[in-house]
């Protein structure tokens, strides 16, 4: 076997390990410190059950993830200097950080709300080009727009890559987190998406040497084992949320990945569910809205209008998880024309 599908397997069993682990300790910490989720009023009635249920969780599978990278990716980033996936982690982090003041907020207010909308906007968006600035000037991101499947690149201008960019992010990055709505469901849809990710960065080194694959393939295989970790607590009935600690940060890894990889379009076929979840959303509102009151889905987003048309959330997270395997397993094809065999 290669050696980097083995440190590609390695990381995801260290991932797992500890965040496995860390759920042993962290929830009953989460507990002591009362940090409880709370629950929408305007949600299905059913979930007002889970008023309580420890939040913040996401630190098990962030953890998880920090620790596999750095120790299996000291030599690469510290020796060989392959800055690319320090880059993703750390943007990753920033938005986990951002989720955490948001959850902590919560927690502190006993309510559903924490950070402003514009407050959070604000900070996903310095975010996002300081992080599109950062790949551009280390050579690892180019201002192509390469479309899956028909092999051809769109050429941009810098500035136009940048807003383009910029809304991609932080449009991706909130799909997630609205995503995340039933147990185990936002961890359960990524999981194919971060295995896609693994097995395309392991592509493109393997077949064209592309430089910081190698590490890449660690940090996507890290993340998919911490969320396998952080299921054993989060499948239903959940007795941890991820919170937006975890939500953002999942959203912020997964275009992370995607403009490491410098294929951002791939993300409308990986992403399928986070896009539906969000337009299912944007509709129900818009509609509202222009009707006075009248109703599309009987609540939205989609996964809520599931539920009350009987779906179980066991199902809903099967369904969607399948939905997204098949996506990917199709981005795969799409995305190997990207790093043609030498």
């Amino acid at each position: 076997m290669d050696p980097i599908l083995v440190k590609m397997l390695a990381a995801a069993v260290l991932g797992f390990a500890i965040s496995a682990a860390l759920g042993k300790v962290l929830i009953p910490a989460l507990r002591r410190l009362k940090a409880g989720q709370s629950i929408k009023e305007d949600g299905p009635t059913w979930h007002m059950a889970k008023q309580g249920t420890p939040t913040m969780g996401g630190l098990m599978f962030i953890a998880a993830t920090v620790i596999a990278v750095l120790v299996l990716n000291a030599r690469s980033i510290f020796v060989e200097g392959d800055w690319t996936c320090l880059f993703v982690l750390l943007f990753a982090l920033v938005f986990g950080l951002i989720g955490f003041l948001d959850d902590y907020a919560k927690v502190k207010k006993k309510e559903n709300t924490g950070l402003t909308a514009s407050q959070k906007f604000l900070l996903q968006l310095a975010a996002a080009i300081l992080f599109i600035v950062l790949l551009r000037k280390f050579g690892i991101l180019s201002p192509n727009l390469y479309v899956p499947f028909f092999g051809v690149e769109w050429k941009l201008p810098w500035v136009v890559y940048m807003i383009f960019a910029a809304l991609v992010i932080t449009g991706c990055v909130n799909a997630v987190n609205i995503t995340d709505g039933i147990d185990g469901l936002a961890a359960g849809v990524t999981l194919p998406v971060c295995a896609f990710f693994a097995a395309s960065f392991a592509y493109a080194y393997l077949n064209w040497n592309r430089p910081g694959s190698a590490a890449m393939t660690v940090f996507s295989a890290a993340l998919f084992g911490g969320l396998v970790g952080f299921l054993v607590y989060n499948f239903h009935p959940a007795k941890v949320f991820m919170g937006d600690t975890g939500s953002l940060f999942l959203g912020g890894a997964v275009c992370g990945m995607a403009f490491a990889l410098d294929l951002p379009l791939i993300l409308v076929l990986v992403g399928i569910i986070y896009i539906v979840e969000t337009l299912s959303d944007i509709i129900q509102v818009t509609y509202f809205k222009a009707t006075h009151g009248k109703r599309i889905f009987r609540m939205a987003p989609l996964h809520h209008h599931l539920e009350m048309g009987g779906w179980s959330e066991a199902k809903l997270v099967f369904v969607f998880t399948g939905i997204t395997l098949v996506c990917c397993v199709l981005a795969f094809f799409g995305a190997a024309g990207r790093f043609p065999a030498m």
